[in-house]
């Protein structure tokens, strides 16, 4: 079956699911759990990381993580501000924050549309780069609020460092 130009519907995709999802983080030999409604989570580093299979014929592989620490609501502004630059520069992860009671906490997420399936190693690769990306943020936050992380503060890297 004939597409765009010539391109070839390739056979090996299969649809999204939770199932494919859970097989790829057990080879990996990571340790995780059902959250409930089918989502899967675990942590890496002390951050939260569910990985959840959506959208209304669940084609959507959602990479959603959430920063171990969550700061002062006084820190609102600094969080926004670090947020914003990093959506400037990178298309993964999208980075936000949610204030709620005094606090803020931070989360990425990646999300991506698998309408037409994938391959296992698309699937592996967007699974990875909504973990690796998202621990990549997550290092940076460490970074800029050692107050808390416990690290040694350092200044958020240009793109090319991160």
């Amino acid at each position: 079956m004939e597409n765009i130009e010539g391109l070839v519907h390739v056979p090996s995709n299969r649809p999204l699911s939770t199932e494919r999802v859970a097989a790829y983080l057990e080879l990996r030999e990571w340790q995780f759990t059902e959250a409930g409604k089918g989502d899967l989570a675990g942590a890496w580093n002390g951050n939260t990381f569910h990985f959840m299979v959506t959208g209304r014929n669940d084609e959507i592989l959602q990479v959603r993580g959430q920063w171990q620490h969550t700061l002062d609501a006084s820190e609102t502004g600094r969080i926004a501000g670090i947020t914003n630059a990093w959506n400037l520069e990178r298309f993964w992860p999208k980075t936000f924050w949610r204030s709620a009671e005094g606090t803020v906490s931070v989360f990425v997420d990646v999300s991506t549309d698998l309408e037409f399936g994938a391959a296992d190693d698309q699937l592996a690769q967007h699974i990875e780069c909504g973990l690796q990306s998202g621990l990549q943020f997550f290092q940076v936050l460490d970074h800029q609020f050692p107050e808390i992380s416990g690290v040694e503060r350092k200044e958020t890297p240009t793109p090319d460092e991160a």
